[in-house]
């Protein structure tokens, strides 16, 4: 599985995961759920290990976890921060979304 994780984004998980209390071992969480306002939104959280299920990526110095269900939507996204008067925080680029909501964490995809 391939992400490309922007300079921006790279710096945004380092900070959370320092501030969620990262241990060695210890990986940024992202999946895909239903919901948001364009059909499905992305779920990230510092976590300790990855789950049993989970695939691992290194990418950009960072140890993420993806579930295996998401694997097939995430793979060749791009992970971009955006730190503006009107919003903060991560904003993700699906190769396979065929729309994305303006907040950048909620997308509809090709079926």
């Amino acid at each position: 599985m391939e992400l490309t994780i922007t300079p921006k984004a790279q710096s945004f998980i380092t900070r959370m995961m320092r501030f969620g209390g990262a241990t060695p071992g210890a990986g940024f969480r992202l999946a895909l759920k239903p919901g948001g306002c364009a059909g499905y939104t992305y779920d990230f959280s510092v976590e300790q290990g990855p789950g049993p299920e989970d695939t691992v990526v290194h990418a950009s110095g960072l140890t993420i976890f993806v579930p295996q269900d998401s694997v097939p939507y995430m793979n060749g996204m791009t992970i971009d921060a955006e730190d503006s008067i009107m919003r903060s925080g991560l904003v993700f680029i699906a190769p396979n979304s065929v729309k994305r909501c303006g907040c950048g964490t909620s997308v509809q995809l090709a079926s």
